[in-house]
């Protein structure tokens, strides 16, 4: 690896901070809904479930309390002799209703603080604006289809850019921002149920978040030059079922598809596919030509993805069995291997996946997620997780081959640093931690932090710069 390669570890607000409802914090929509084992999937696809219902437990609310246990986790990172924690700053801990005016105090100190832990050790934090956490106010007007979000959201970003202008250098706009079109109110606060046309609403929100991210690069480069202001993916090449002209043809409209979020963020045009699927659903977006001076001179710096494996389509899915793959559907690839949720591992894939981005885009690529989720318990010993280890160890090789390939690439922080609240189920079970916490699916548990076998072994890879996997 080259010497300035930027080792670390991730997480994200939502699913680690808890203090859900303390120091004037305000509402997401991971504070109202509870695990898949009461009704999240149906209700991060009609929030009104959640709404409308009270729960015994919502996993938000105190997630494995990093809110006040920061310290200790941060020493813990510290300890790995990482460079970076990619994590992100809640919104609603900024502005609780994202409506006011001036922001809340205690929000910004508690930030204040983290970073501060993290300069301490000499971790730079690597920061998301906004990972599937807009204030749920907003819910109420549209969600991100209501083109007012991007004042609030443009607001919001300059009120952290300034306030922390000499403690973060990297920062990425909108987590997984292509999640929106596949699911609109998880990425967009969007509810597809009370749409009367969800195609409209869910390419509007997208617009209405690219003018945003477009605006916040403009803002924070006004605020500080050197700041490095990225984009964020949920990173997958799909691939065709067969060589069939009718599958490949499937295959590249999936990943035209994908790609024309960060197309526009990276190049500052949409893409004519894009525009011409609009054109034929008949959907005449709002979308001014100022809009689109914004997205021209305001591109981002870098492309930050997550990758857990590639995905599978074909033109008649019908009698072909699918698979698990971050949130969204894909089908079984007959010749991947899967973990204990049915998501498969393709470390091949991310080498394909990284030349493919790098090809399209000729910007430094940082990859903030990539990890392995398993089922695990812990009797006081470390968790003897060699199937983490070999996930990443797999998938660092071919990290390692891309750059060799000539592809620029920042940095590397797996999912997650410690084990946090799955985003898709809500629960813990679902663990990606380097370090493991003592929470079951009910929020019981002293939250005792264990590191595992995989800690130890990331450790040395930090330490030897990638020379030894």
């Amino acid at each position: 690896m080259k010497e300035n390669f930027l080792w670390g570890v991730a997480m994200s607000a939502s699913q680690a901070e808890g203090g859900a409802l303390l120091d004037g914090k305000g509402l997401v929509m991971d504070d109202v809904v509870s695990t898949v084992h009461n009704e999240r999937f149906q209700a991060t696809a009609n929030l009104e479930i959640a709404l409308n219902k009270t729960y015994d437990y919502y996993p938000s609310h105190q997630a494995i309390d990093f809110y006040h246990r920061y310290p200790e986790d941060i020493k813990r990172f510290a300890e790995l002799g990482i460079k970076v924690l990619r994590t992100s700053i809640n919104w609603a801990r900024i502005y609780p209703k994202g409506i006011e005016e001036e922001p809340n105090e205690a929000g910004l100190t508690f930030y204040d603080k983290v970073f501060d832990e993290c300069l301490k050790y000499g971790i730079e934090p690597v920061v998301t604006l906004n990972h599937f956490n807009t204030p749920l106010e907003f819910y109420y007007s549209g969600g991100w289809k209501n083109r007012e979000l991007i004042h609030h959201f443009v607001k919001y970003a300059k009120t952290v850019f300034t306030r922390y202008k000499d403690k973060v250098k990297y920062w990425m706009t909108i987590n997984e921002i292509n999640m929106i079109l596949s699911l609109p109110l998880v990425g967009g606060l969007i509810n597809p149920t009370l749409e009367e046309n969800v195609d409209f609403a869910k390419y509007q929100g997208a617009h209405y978040q690219l003018v945003a991210s477009a605006l916040a690069v403009k803002v924070g480069k006004e605020i500080n030059p050197n700041f490095q202001i990225g984009c964020m993916m949920g990173a997958g090449v799909t691939y065709p079922y067969s060589c069939r002209p009718e599958d490949v043809w499937e295959a590249f409209q999936a990943n035209e598809e994908e790609y024309a979020l960060i197309d526009v963020q990276v190049k500052g045009q949409y893409p004519h596919l894009f525009l011409s699927k609009l054109k034929h659903k008949g959907l005449e977006l709002d979308m001014t030509a100022d809009d689109l001076a914004i997205l021209e001179e305001n591109t981002v710096d870098f492309v930050g993805l997550s990758y857990y494996n590639t995905r599978l389509t074909a033109a008649d899915k019908s009698s072909l069995q699918t698979s698990g793959a971050n949130l969204m559907g894909t089908l079984k690839n007959p010749y991947l291997k899967s973990n204990d949720f049915g998501w498969q591992s393709d470390p091949l894939g991310f080498r394909i996946t990284l030349n493919e981005l790098y090809s399209r885009y000729h910007l430094p690529l940082f990859i903030v997620e990539n990890g392995y989720s398993a089922i695990e318990t812990c009797d006081g010993d470390p968790i003897q997780d060699d199937y983490r280890i070999d996930y990443i160890r797999d998938h660092l090789k071919q990290l390692k081959a891309a750059m060799e390939d000539g592809v620029d690439i920042i940095g590397y922080t797996p999912w997650a640093g410690i084990d946090i609240i799955s985003a898709s189920t809500g629960v813990i079970e679902k663990r990606y931690g380097l370090i493991y916490v003592d929470l079951d699916d009910e929020g019981n548990g002293s939250l005792e932090r264990t590191p595992k076998k995989s800690y130890y072994w990331y450790q040395n890879v930090v330490k030897t710069n990638g020379e030894e996997l």
